[in-house]
């Protein structure tokens, strides 16, 4: 029985790449601060028990349109109805869109936010990543020292580990990398650059490599590969533009501080050489191990293949793994112009990875430990625009949850008869924060410091949506 609960090639800000050069995004001097103890656990003397040991994070950069997918509403007017009808799905009383037949059939297994709601319009992933909505769209282009560190980073400073595998692992490559920039949000940002995500690099291809347009259809094939571990070659973000990065120094650091940073990026730099080296790392990229079936029962696109390697860093004891949908041309979700053309394509391989996942976890056992996330970074508007797409919409948008603690078959909020703005239960992204980190064992209450030894709260205000957990 269904309940409701609770009362491109360029993304659109088409920045060029003189401007993504002249960035800073300088997660380099971090670690400056030793870890803070946990503040509300020391006044509660409790943690929350994990519910999962790992997280799957499918973000959809660019904003994917919530009426189109899981919330339609076809009795709106013409100009904001989708032209997709809503199907019945597993969960008695809730539909959502016929392109998602296979994650209708999962939806008994899942929590739906219907109501995440903020103020942050930019395509960064740093609402999703950090829980923080706050700060202004165009400063947060460009990761920066001063940024809030991601939840990845985040748990690592509090004393979560892994051994022989990276902590985080972000696919297919660094959000921005089609832009020529590097977005806000994965990063360890002023708590240190060795809570980092290990990027991915990826090789793409699309059929027609001469097609014009951000909104012309086409699926992207290849396989994410973990960086070279060639001592001339080392494209691990962090370690790769050390020069460069070292050429921005700023000023008024003293010599001795400068040598510091560099023996610490040596040291993690050796950090990195080990994981990339193991053998449980190479091996959990090696998707030829796996059975045709299972392959095929994936698809055969970017995000399929992120979609399998990110269950075999699962199993390989990987922690927080982020699928960035952000591959070669119009792979993006910032549906400005020709919306339902470019769902026809993106939702068929999202549909068919994401039941894929959801159900190899569960196969193998680990869909209970393992918290599978999709959404974006924002909605999109309710009304269609004369290019037929929709555009940017924070005020509403969604959150889908498999496994690892959360309810099944539960549905978080609902909204207006345009699917404009929550009427209850809105969820802000740090509200949906401090979800995760509860489910992941962390103290949603805790603080850790920023540059200035001040005590930042780690989800930004947010508190865990209790309702969705199980």
């Amino acid at each position: 029985m269904l309940k409701v609960l609770g009362k491109a090639k360029q993304a659109c800000d088409n920045l060029s790449r003189r401007e993504a050069i002249r960035v800073g995004g300088l997660s380099l001097f971090s670690g400056m601060t030793l870890p803070h103890l946990l503040q509300a656990s020391e006044q509660s003397g409790l943690l929350p028990t994990a519910s999962a040991d790992s997280i799957i994070l499918v973000n959809l950069f660019g904003g994917p349109p919530h009426q189109d997918m899981v919330d339609l509403k076809p009795n709106a007017t013409e100009n904001v109805r989708s032209i997709y009808k809503p199907i019945s799905t597993a969960v008695p009383g809730l539909q959502i869109c016929e392109k998602m037949p296979k994650i209708a059939g999962i939806m008994d297994r899942a929590t739906l936010i219907r109501t995440y709601s903020h103020k942050y319009n930019s395509h960064n992933p740093y609402n999703v990543l950090t829980g923080y909505d706050g700060g202004s769209d165009r400063e947060n282009y460009f990761a920066k020292i001063t940024d809030h560190p991601s939840m990845a980073a985040v748990c690592q400073h509090l004393g979560q580990k892994t051994k022989d595998v990276p902590f985080h692992v972000l696919m297919p490559a660094f959000p921005g990398y089609s832009q020529s920039l590097r977005r806000a949000g994965p990063y360890g940002a002023y708590l240190g650059s060795q809570y980092d995500p290990l990027f991915t690099t990826i090789d793409a291809s699309v059929p027609n490599e001469d097609l014009k347009g951000d909104y012309e259809p086409q699926v992207a094939t290849g396989t994410p590969k973990p960086p070279t571990t060639s001592s001339d070659d080392l494209t691990v973000d962090r370690l790769n533009t050390r020069k460069s990065l070292l050429g921005q120094l700023d000023d008024q650091l003293s010599r001795i501080e400068r040598k510091r940073t560099v023996a610490r990026l040596d040291k993690f730099r050796d950090i990195a050489f080990q994981l990339l080296t193991s053998s449980n790392t190479r091996s959990a990229f090696d998707i030829s191990q796996e059975a045709e079936d299972t392959r095929k029962r994936y698809g055969d696109n970017v995000m399929a293949n992120s979609a399998l390697i990110a269950r075999r860093l699962v199993e390989a004891g990987s922690k927080f793994i982020t699928l960035h949908w952000e591959v070669k041309g119009s792979n993006h979700w910032d549906l400005h112009g020709n919306v339902f053309k470019m769902l026809d394509s993106h939702l068929p391989q999202l549909d068919q990875f994401v039941e894929a996942l959801v159900l190899d976890l569960e196969e193998r056992g680990l869909l209970e430990r393992t918290l599978v996330v999709v959404m974006g970074e924002m909605g999109r508007t309710p009304t269609i625009n004369k290019q037929a797409g929709r555009d940017h919409w924070p005020q509403c948008g969604f959150s889908l949850l498999f496994g690892g603690g959360m309810k099944k078959g539960c549905v978080i909020g609902s909204t207006d008869k345009h699917a404009a703005y929550p009427t209850d239960r809105p969820v802000s992204a740090g509200d949906l924060a401090a979800t995760i980190y509860h489910v992941l064992g962390v103290d949603s209450r805790s603080t850790v410091p920023d540059l200035e030894n001040r005590p930042i709260h780690i989800s930004h205000g947010g508190s865990p949506v209790f309702e969705a957990i199980s």
